[in-house]
C-alpha cells in the first residue's frame, strides 16, 4: 500500500497524523554502507569461536594499547592527557563487557549442566 494513499484514511481517524497528501516522503530502501553490497555478503556467518576469538583479541589490544600509553605519560614522551585516559576507559570498557559476556557463558554452562537428562 502506496504511503501517501493511506495517510488520508489514517488522518481521518487519528487527529494527530497530518494530512500531507502530495507532499508523502518517498521511502527507499537505506544505502550499503561502505559500499558492501547486502546481497553479495558471504552467507555464512562468523562461527562462534571466531566471534569470542575476535572479542577476546579486541579487548587485549585495547589494554597493550592502554598500558604503552600510561608509561609513555609516566616517563615523559608525551603529554597527550586526553588520549591517555581515552585508551584508559575504553581498555576499561572493552574489560568490563569481556567479563559481563564471561559471566553470561558461565551462567548458560551451568544452566545447561543442570539439565536433566
Amino acid at each position: 500500500m502506496d504511503l501517501a494513499a493511506a495517510l488520508p484514511a489514517i488522518s481521518k481517524t487519528n487527529p494527530f497524523v497530518a494530512d500531507i497528501g502530495e507532499n508523502a516522503p518517498t521511502i527507499t530502501p537505506i544505502p550499503a554502507v561502505g559500499g558492501i553490497n547486502p546481497t553479495s555478503v558471504a552467507a555464512e556467518p562468523p562461527s562462534f569461536k571466531d566471534t569470542v576469538v575476535g572479542i577476546l583479541s579486541d579487548t587485549n589490544s585495547k589494554l597493550n594499547t592502554s598500558d604503552a600509553n600510561q608509561r609513555d605519560l609516566a616517563s615523559g614522551k608525551t603529554n597527550d592527557l586526553q588520549k591517555v585516559v581515552t585508551s584508559v576507559e575504553e581498555a576499561n570498557l572493552a574489560m568490563e563487557f569481556t567479563m559481563a559476556m564471561r559471566s553470561k557463558l558461565l551462567e548458560a554452562y551451568q544452566e545447561v549442566a543442570r539439565m536433566q537428562i
